[in-house]
């Protein structure tokens, strides 16, 4: 009789790794567990854990509010009866854009088109033309649960041939990529950030990537750019899109632009954003391109409520047709987080009685960002054998450490990578769940590790890491 196993899964699944929500989360959910079942009696070192793992902006335990006007819709969506049983309690912008929203609709409990709302994807191909003053069509928008949605729609569409179809990803990249790409059988190309420039993009080192993959047998067919960088939070200068562009145009790639922390800008005067978008219209490009935004960053941080959408520039319509089909068979994006699309995409406006909290909610969160990720950088960059570029943009830092030989032989001989084993022992002591660099991708002999610079109380949280750190490395020496 046959029994189900794990080798009796489909293979590809078992290769899948997603360290973002691998080994040391679920230990630190153990943990968490724990401290809520005994507290004080926990015979733990800490109080509490501190997810600085995942850029969540909303989790509980940090201090980044839901934007007002964005929940005010939602309500009035879950609940339309709400604008009579409560009629002084919205302010009249937001029961306009509810009732608009409604007739457009009907109930959120309803299946939508399987693209996402008309009205929604219209407000999308504003919101994109405003941005960058080029036309934009909401035939070529595709509203998604989040999106990572996109980018696992578009990689399983792109894997042509098992195990011979490749796609170019920066490393250290977002987890998802290789993860994507080992569900549906492809190969992740690399190619090396450049950490020593601000982890600047390299032209060269995409050519010489490039190169190797097609001596390896190969078949690149896109490449992926995350800008603002994730883990590095890194801004692209428009003269290197420009080269990017150029270079998937020659080779005949999918330009994949993953911008989902486009509004996440600690130091926009230096370190500006442009969309692809922008700059592929504005060079009159033939190359084909799909970006990527999602609700779940930025200042709305509404990860829970799965919104996204993609955008394709230059693709051909039966090849739209396809990502049709594909997306009908999941029925519709998840309402509410198509709902919270349409409030990223359309925020209250100068005038609007809702504008003032608006403003003073955005504004507020982009400062206390910008100023943490300051000061955690000044404080990591003063620790000895540690190096942090200050990031321009997105939510993390990513930090390199130098790590005592002793550590290395001692991660070695516990079967872990060196940073894995550093950041094992940090959430031991500390509480704190960081992601280690292997999960990302790093040079040979290499370690770095993530954290988010979401968690509110910055001198404790920066001083655990610090006393963690001095007294790991002293234990090693």
């Amino acid at each position: 009789m046959r029994s189900l196993t794990v080798d009796s899964l489909n293979p590809a699944v078992r290769n899948v790794q997603y360290a973002v929500r691998g080994e040391l989360a679920i230990k630190a959910e153990e943990y968490r567990v724990v401290l809520k079942e005994k507290g004080q009696d926990s015979g733990l070192p800490f109080d509490r854990v501190i997810s600085s793992n995942i850029g969540n902006p909303q989790q509980k335990g940090l201090d980044q509010p839901p934007i007002t006007f964005n929940r005010q819709v939602a309500a009035l969506m879950e609940w339309p009866q709400l604008m009579q049983l409560a009629p002084n309690t919205f302010p009249q912008d937001v029961i306009a854009r509810a009732k608009e929203l409604h007739e457009e609709i009907g109930s959120i409990g309803a299946y939508s088109h399987s693209q996402g709302v008309p009205l929604i994807r219209q407000n999308v191909a504003k919101f994109i033309q405003e941005r960058d003053s080029h036309p934009s069509s909401p035939d070529n928008i595709f509203l998604t649960g989040g999106a990572s949605a996109g980018v696992s729609l578009l990689i399983s569409m792109l894997i042509s041939e098992p195990h011979k179809s490749g796609v170019l990803i920066p490393i250290p990249q977002y987890p998802l990529y290789t993860a994507t790409l080992a569900q549906f059988s492809g190969v992740a190309i690399p190619y090396h950030l450049d950490e020593a420039h601000e982890w600047s993009t390299s032209i060269d080192e995409i050519k010489a990537a490039l190169k190797k993959a097609k001596e390896d047998g190969i078949d690149p067919k896109a490449l992926v750019i995350i800008n603002p960088g994730n883990p590095t939070g890194a801004l692209l200068k428009e003269e290197t899109q420009r080269e990017v562009a150029n270079l998937c145009a020659e080779h005949g790639l999918v330009l994949l632009a993953d911008e989902v922390y486009q509004s996440n800008l600690h130091r926009a005067a230096e370190f500006p954003f442009t969309s692809f978008k922008k700059v592929v219209c504005d060079m009159g490009s033939p190359v084909p391109l799909v970006s990527f935004h999602s609700i779940s960053k930025g200042v709305t941080g509404e990860c829970g409520r799965r919104g996204g959408y993609f955008e394709c520039h230059n693709i051909p319509h039966d090849v739209r047709a396809m990502m049709y089909k594909m997306v009908s068979v999941g029925l519709c994006p998840p309402l509410q987080g198509q709902i919270g699309v349409d409030c990223l995409v359309r925020p209250p406006k100068e005038g609007n009685e809702s504008y003032a909290l608006w403003k003073e909610e955005t504004t507020r969160i982009h400062k206390v960002l910008a100023q943490r990720t300051k000061l955690m950088a000044e404080r990591l960059n003063s620790l000895p054998g540690v190096s942090c570029v200050d990031s321009p943009g997105a939510l993390y830092l990513y930090p390199k450490i130098t790590l005592p030989e002793k550590a290395i032989a001692a991660a070695r001989a516990a079967g872990k990578e060196p940073d894995a084993f550093y950041a094992l022992a940090l959430l031991d002591a500390t509480g704190i769940c960081v992601v280690p660099g292997s999960g990302f991708g790093q040079k040979e002999g290499e370690y770095h590790y993530r954290l988010t610079c979401l968690c509110p109380g910055v001198d404790e949280y920066v001083g655990k890491l610090e006393k963690f750190h001095r007294e790991f490395c002293g234990d090693y020496q």
